[in-house]
């Protein structure tokens, strides 16, 4: 493998954690500390609550780029197993 593709795949695998961190981060801190329904009153809670709503959308969105760019960098060694299992024709 050349050098240059094991950094671009380390920089991406890098990047899906630190994504899939955040997600886990914002989603556990949104469910499970933060107030919802009536008991969240108004103000400071609910504005958090929004933020890491939009924090959590928008990391979801830049973690499924990242998995499709894995999936493209790894894509001659999944059409090799998937042509030697029989299941891709060449």
């Amino acid at each position: 493998m050349a050098s240059g593709k094991a950094f671009k795949l380390w920089v991406v695998n890098v990047a899906s954690f630190v994504f899939f961190s955040l997600l886990g981060l914002t989603g556990l801190i949104n469910w499970l500390v933060l107030p919802s329904g009536y008991e969240a009153g108004s103000g400071f809670v609910i504005g958090l609550r929004h933020f890491l709503r939009e924090i959590h959308e928008w990391t979801a969105l830049g973690f499924m780029l990242c998995i499709g760019l894995h999936i493209f960098l790894h894509w001659p060694y999944v059409k090799g197993n998937l042509q030697k299992h029989g299941i891709l024709k060449d």
